[in-house]
């Protein structure tokens, strides 16, 4: 008896050490795209719901800073207040303020603000 469970738990302990792991699931890694035109409603509103509108929204926004509407970011973007703070340049205030967007989110912003903030 002893045997046959010693070889058992030496298969199972084979057999689990073989696995296949797909990065991009594991690590919420995406692929970039940065040469395609940018969309407010497919790339840049998605972003700004994810890591700005908690804050910066509703009736009483964040450090006075409102977004959560296409004028009010158009607005911000125009102003140069949102570049500015998204690459943590210096004598703006850095957002998000626990850490800094990935460099694929500030591209796109860039890319969004340089084509005319367009809401498409």
């Amino acid at each position: 008896m002893f045997r046959i469970l010693f070889f058992f738990g030496i298969a199972v302990l084979f057999l689990s050490s073989c696995y296949y792991d797909k990065e991009d699931q594991l690590y919420g890694t995406t692929i970039c795209d940065t040469t395609a035109a940018v969309s407010y409603s497919k790339q840049i509103l998605p972003i700004f719901q994810r890591e700005c509108y908690s804050c910066h929204s509703g009736g009483s926004p964040s450090g006075g800073i409102a977004m959560g509407t296409y004028a009010a970011d158009k607005a911000l973007a125009s102003s140069g207040r949102l570049y500015g703070s998204i690459s943590y340049a210096s004598g703006y205030s850095p957002m998000p303020k626990d850490r800094k967007l990935s460099s694929c989110n500030i591209t796109m912003i860039k890319k969004w603000i340089a084509a005319g903030s367009l809401n498409n």
